[in-house]
């Protein structure tokens, strides 16, 4: 039975955090979603340069191995 008194103050407890949770408005929203989707693109922009320089080199350097 300790277990279900657990599992039931543990629920009051979320219920009891969730209301005082500040949820954003939409413009709050908006923009937070706008910075994600703007440092995704530039990461991958990074990631791309990235492996393009890597495989310059590797095939530069396998080149210059094999011929």
């Amino acid at each position: 039975m300790a277990g279900m008194r657990d599992l039931q103050q543990f629920v009051e407890d979320v219920q009891t955090e969730m209301k005082r949770v500040t949820w954003p408005d939409r413009e709050q929203l908006r923009n937070a979603t706008a910075v994600i989707l703007v440092f995704c693109v530039i990461i991958a922009i990074i990631i791309g340069l990235m492996d393009t320089m890597f495989s310059w080199f590797v095939r530069t350097f396998v080149g210059v191995l094999s011929g």
